[in-house]
């Protein structure tokens, strides 16, 4: 009986409150604006919590999603990267093998008369007293000492060792190289060898003294001396110094073949 009496008191009381607030909001303006107010103070605070966590929470599960992505495309890109390394380098070595093939084909369409072994250059000594060569033929190709070694704009050297897969050529721009040669419009016989000063020059010595020699003449072997055949192209004569004995007299010869560029040869099998 008094637990009943107790909560229908308490009933009472909150019916009262209840209605006290209804006459409240419903008869101020200022009252309704009052508790507004108490209630946006109370309220948004955790609503604005509560949103802030939301989009933190989206946020971050979109940006580590984000990073996942970013890593695939990017492994992606790696794989797509190095697959087209490969194919330019695959390009690369076949434009290289055709261009050395088409060197090899003008070479001996250049010089069919000739029976002659393709190589290439695989080691340089351009030095100011040594100018040798290493090319990649050697026994086992059919290539012996004192073969002629030529190139597309003309004479290199000849060989002067061998071993069964390369061979050593002098070339003509070696201080020790002497080439007989003449001159393409009078004929006359000289000899050019190898300057100290220049490695794409030769010295033409021995010039008759009858010999009219002027800038811009060819020079090619003359077939003496019994190394290098005759008319293969040597150079161009680039400067003629005269002295007080003509007899003295010497001209520059700029050499046809480029020595710092060249990379494709062929001998020529004299047997």
């Amino acid at each position: 009986m008094y637990k009943n009496k107790k909560v229908g008191v308490v009933g009472v009381i909150i019916t009262i409150i209840i209605l006290i607030f209804i006459v409240i909001f419903s008869n101020g303006e200022s009252n309704n604006s009052f508790f507004e107010n108490i209630a946006s103070n109370l309220v948004m605070p955790i609503q604005n919590g509560l949103t802030y966590l939301k989009n933190k929470i989206s946020g971050n599960n979109t940006f580590f999603t984000d990073i996942n992505n970013l890593k695939e495309e990017n492994a992606k890109l790696k794989q797509a990267n190095s697959e087209l390394e490969q194919s330019l380098r695959e390009l690369e070595n076949i434009k290289t093998q055709n261009e050395t093939l088409k060197e090899y084909l003008g070479l001996t369409e250049k010089y069919g008369e000739y029976k002659t072994i393709p190589g290439y250059v695989i080691n340089k000594d351009i030095s100011n007293y040594s100018k040798i060569i290493v090319i990649s033929i050697g026994k086992r190709d059919g290539v012996e000492e004192q073969m002629t070694v030529i190139a597309d704009k003309g004479l290199v050297g000849h060989v002067v060792s061998v071993t069964d897969t390369t061979a050593k050529v002098q070339t003509i721009i070696d201080t020790a190289s002497s080439v007989s040669c003449s001159m393409s419009t009078t004929k006359d016989s000289i000899v050019c060898k190898g300057t100290l000063d220049d490695k794409s020059l030769l010295k033409a010595m021995y010039i008759p003294t009858e010999a009219n020699i002027i800038q811009g003449d060819s020079i090619e072997t003359s077939g003496l001396g019994g190394i290098y055949p005759k008319g293969i192209h040597i150079g161009t004569v680039q400067k003629v110094t005269n002295t007080r004995n003509t007899t003295d007299r010497y001209a520059l010869v700029e050499t046809a073949v480029d020595f710092e560029k060249l990379d494709t040869v062929l001998v020529i099998n004299t047997k």
